[in-house]
């Protein structure tokens, strides 16, 4: 696939929908009421929520749907299409003359909505709010309804939970002549390292039986060991979708890894998922009759937004030709993908899993991460295929990829910018960007406090929001009126930025474990029973530090470019989990010795804070510098700036 295309016609394009060619069939409308009890954001004045459920069909001969993984073995309707259903929440200002004309999309990650608290910042309390925001506080700074944006969420995974808020779709089972699909799947059953202590083991499918003859359980304590075989006779099914270990009240030891291999049964069509995005928003981005669309037919310009799991939505999204709406009309002008590393999700195949996601320790052998990862156009000496995310078919959006230094340790992203071997810096197309932010770590949001949870140093407190709202705001405007974002920062091969992990140069802390390697990026044939392949591996690379271990190259927010502590994309597991391992996507914060003798009685190499920063003033204008520097190079909005210096103003230098 080539990459090149016209920059100027990707600008500043509204384009034409005709609403029926859509295939949503109806938008059924529950609720429409103030939000923020009728609060003005700014020029934008005030808000509407908009909750309601969209119903769509697909022809499962339109070429546009021919990649929907199972669409021939739906159930089909009179008219024979392919029926779905899906939650729809809307943001919309109450006169729409008063908006912007941008719809912003945000995907949901497992059914949740993560704007407002991964992006604008809404409060530690508001936090369990975030998925039916109702307030102002919901809103954290309310950026983007400042900006008059229409934010819409739909729902696109089938299994993520409507708890409190959450959204998802309902999508056809998959049958053969009208029997049950049944095929082996494996599920892995990790304890506590991504949830609750002692949680029961749930399965992601429905299993065909519970005759245990084609079953097989196994543990391990580490992802590269030999699996151990669990006897039948120390397991059984609780349900159909749970598993219990033997004796009752057995409980597994924290992090290792259960591996169940068993015959499932009712596989959903996960993938009309991507089709349910691509039809909702070319829907909502027309002028539907009678007033009927709920986005009120002023919408010019789509954007998408998506962040971890949701981010490696949109990469497939855009890979899988699902940008492109029936009519034959780009359905996202830009794309905003965070946390996403090279990856994919899960989701249109048999028996899908798009809630995995791969690390070091946890969900390693399940499929992420295939050729092509970065925007620019390659061939892969691994595979020996060619290609680039981006189709260059006239419907690829303008693109900004932002990870944390997470991404780089866990996720591959060096081969974002990067040749498939590590070898060479790639550029990328004049319509793609890529940005790290510097030692920020994946689950990096405001109002966290640091802890070690399951790991070995104290968890990271860094917020990378303040770089991607500035980001947002330049995608949008790259996409509305044609200005270029700020060049990728990233770091590079050619300016020993990008390293080896044994080329880091991190300092010796005393107490600090340190990582050897990143996760690796494997290839298998099936994830069913994963035998990693030999020869020739792809090679990821990991950001060189500086003398304090704060990354050298990328968006240096002031608490890098002013630090007060270390801070770092990964951290360790320690007891009871499996030492050593990178645990999850958690990043470090070792906080900096507050005075020089305190320094040399512990043997810390790095500055204490009496030494670089003799007094208050002298903090706060290395925090200015850091600020006023982002802001000119539009990093940074000035707003966020001005927040930033006066937070450093209340914080004790010495």
């Amino acid at each position: 696939m080539g990459i090149g295309r016209v920059l100027a016609g990707a600008l500043g394009c509204a384009l034409s929908v005709t609403p029926a060619q859509a295939r949503i069939t109806s938008i059924e409308i529950a609720t429409v009421e103030p939000f923020a009890e009728g609060a003005d954001f700014g020029s934008a004045g005030s808000y509407e929520r908009v909750i309601g459920t969209a119903r769509g069909e697909l022809d499962p001969a339109d070429p546009a749907n021919a990649g929907i993984v199972d669409i021939a073995l739906a159930p089909r309707n009179a008219r024979g299409m392919v029926e779905y259903k899906t939650d729809l929440f809307i943001l919309r200002p109450k006169d729409p003359a008063r908006g912007s004309g941008t719809l912003l999309f945000e995907v949901l990650n497992r059914g949740r909505k993560f704007l407002f608290n991964w992006v604008l910042d809404a409060p530690a309390q508001a936090a369990q709010a975030v998925n039916d925001p109702s307030n102002a506080a919901d809103a954290g700074t309310g950026l983007v309804l400042r900006r008059g944006d229409t934010i819409v969420w739909a729902g696109w995974e089938a299994d993520a939970l409507r708890q409190q808020g959450g959204m998802a779709i309902d999508v056809p089972i998959a049958s053969r002549d009208g029997k049950p699909i049944v095929e082996t799947v494996r599920d892995e059953l990790v304890n506590a390292t991504r949830g609750p202590l002692e949680a029961p083991f749930y399965l992601t499918f429905k299993a065909a039986s519970q005759d245990k003859a084609d079953t097989q359980l196994t543990v391990r304590r580490r992802e590269a060991d030999p699996p151990r075989p669990v006897p039948p006779e120390a397991w059984h099914y609780a349900t159909p979708r749970q598993l219990e270990l033997l004796p009752k009240g057995t409980k597994p030891l924290p992090g290792s890894i259960y591996q169940f291999t068993y015959q499932a049964t009712e596989p959903k069509v996960l993938g009309i998922g991507f089709a349910a995005t691509r039809d909702v928003v070319a829907y909502l981005r027309g002028d539907a009759a009678g007033g009927a669309n709920p986005a009120g037919g002023v919408i010019r310009h789509a954007v998408a937004l998506g962040i971890s799991q949701s981010g490696r939505y949109l990469r497939d999204f855009i890979y899988q030709g699902f940008n492109r709406d029936e009519a034959g009309h780009r359905v996202f002008d830009g794309v905003l993908s965070h946390i996403a590393g090279i990856g994919g999700v899960f989701l249109n195949a048999r028996f899908g899993q798009p809630s995995r996601t791969n690390t070091q320790h946890e969900d390693h052998l399940y499929p992420e991460n295939a050729f092509p990862f970065s925007a620019t156009r390659q061939h892969d000496p691994v595979t020996g295929r060619t290609g680039a995310l981006l189709r260059n078919d006239g419907f690829d959006p303008l693109l900004i990829e932002v990870n944390t230094s997470t991404e780089y340790w866990q996720k591959g992203a060096s081969m974002l910018t990067t040749d498939p071997l590590g070898r060479s810096d790639v550029a990328l197309p004049a319509t793609a960007r890529a940005y790290l932010v510097s030692s920020a770590f994946h689950y990096g949001r405001a109002g966290l406090t640091s802890n070690r949870g399951p790991c070995a140093n104290l968890r990271s407190t860094l917020n990378p929001a303040p770089a991607l709202r500035a980001l947002l705001v330049a995608l949008e405007e790259w996409v509305k009126d044609g200005t270029t974002p700020p060049e990728s920062r990233i770091p590079r091969l050619s300016d020993g930025t990008l390293v080896e992990a044994a080329a880091t140069g991190f300092p010796f802390v005393v107490g600090a474990p340190v990582p050897t390697a990143p996760n690796t990026i494997a290839r298998f044939s099936t994830y069913v029973d994963p035998q990693p392949e030999s020869g020739l591996q792809y090679r990821p690379l990991v950001p060189r530090v500086d003398a304090d271990g704060n990354d050298v190259a990328g968006i240096r927010l002031p608490a890098i470019a002013a630090p007060r502590a270390t801070f770092t994309g990964w951290n360790l597991y320690a007891d009871p989990f499996p030492t050593g391992a990178l645990c999850d996507r958690e990043g470090s914060q070792l906080p900096f010795a507050r005075a020089r003798a305190e320094r040399e009685a512990s043997g810390d190499p790095r500055l204490s804070l009496e030494e670089r920063y003799p007094d208050q003033e002298a903090y706060v204008a290395a925090v200015t510098k850091s600020v006023d520097g982002l802001v000119t190079d539009r990093l940074l909005l000035r707003e966020d700036g001005d927040r930033l210096i006066k937070a450093a103003r209340q914080e004790t230098a010495q």
